[in-house]
């Protein structure tokens, strides 16, 4: 066993034939030629799909139509991507499209093989499709999309021509969202400003409490605060009651904000992960 080069044994286990297939060919490349950037770049979680084209797809499918063809003609797999906004909101191009009511994303990414779903469904006005989705899974009018947005929200982001979905749905309890715990103006004074669990700026969370961007058809209870960890996008949170909240779109996860004498504590938890964060008052 020991005559067995460890070049050899990769050779016959197969790892250096995948591997030399997918390396980009340095050597053969001349660095001060046009030949440089043809090169393909293998990124670090080739086969997956590189993060920041999956974030990008999800993005985009809210409101630009001629990036998402753009995008699937290059990877037509993405219609299929999936990106975490935080704690586990989970979002589609599909689910993007659907809760905006941007009718154009939907029909395009559906035409290129998305698997459709209940709130697509509720946002085309696809009344028959909702009505069987329903009967064939009783109380699945209770799941939330992404953002916690309900099967109701989508329905009114149809518009006019989801008007039937909507009001068959109206009658059906738990098709709304419930309304959070009333967090009063004084209160959510008290919470904002900029917690720090570490030294770094990406280590700060900033709270904020400027909800206009929620106003509209989409929620039928807008979120309270807006919870924003510096460098990424902004969770909204609903109340729960005693100073106690979840992110849209994760309703397990849990945000407790606690006062001590010389400052605010928020606690985070988000299943079998829980740490604080701390702001000094004025």
């Amino acid at each position: 066993m020991n005559s067995i080069s460890r070049r050899r044994l990769l050779q016959q286990g197969g790892i250096l034939p995948i591997a030399a297939s997918i390396r980009p060919n340095f050597a053969a490349a001349d660095p001060t030629s046009d030949h440089r950037k043809d090169l393909n770049m293998v990124s670090d979680t080739f086969p997956s799909q590189p993060h920041e084209l999956v974030r990008e797809m999800v993005t985009v499918s809210h409101f630009d139509l001629k990036r998402v063809q753009e995008l699937t003609a290059a990877r037509p797999s993405l219609v299929n991507a999936s990106w975490d906004w935080g704690f586990g909101d989970w979002e589609t191009p599909l689910g993007a499209a659907s809760h905006m009511g941007n009718r154009p994303i939907a029909e395009f990414l559906l035409s290129r093989g998305a698997p459709p779903t209940l709130f697509s469904a509720a946002m085309l006005g696809q009344l028959e499709t909702v009505k069987a989705m329903l009967a064939a899974t009783p109380g699945i009018e209770r799941d939330r999309g992404p953002h916690s947005i309900s099967l109701l929200g989508h329905a009114r982001m149809g518009g006019e021509r989801s008007r039937e979905v909507l009001e068959w749905l109206k009658p059906r309890e738990g098709a709304e969202s419930d309304p959070p715990i009333k967090l009063s103006d004084d209160e959510a004074t008290k919470l904002v400003g900029t917690y720090a669990f570490g030294i770094g700026v990406s280590q700060q969370i900033e709270l904020s409490a400027d909800m206009q961007m929620y106003k509209g058809a989409m929620y039928a209870y807008s979120p309270q605060l807006n919870w924003t960890r510096k460098g990424t996008m902004t969770r909204p949170l609903f109340h729960l009651g005693q100073r106690v909240f979840y992110p849209a779109g994760a309703p397990s996860a849990r945000i407790e904000f606690k006062e001590e004498p010389t400052s605010w504590v928020m606690e985070i938890r988000d299943g079998d992960l829980a740490f604080t964060a701390t702001r000094k008052k004025a």
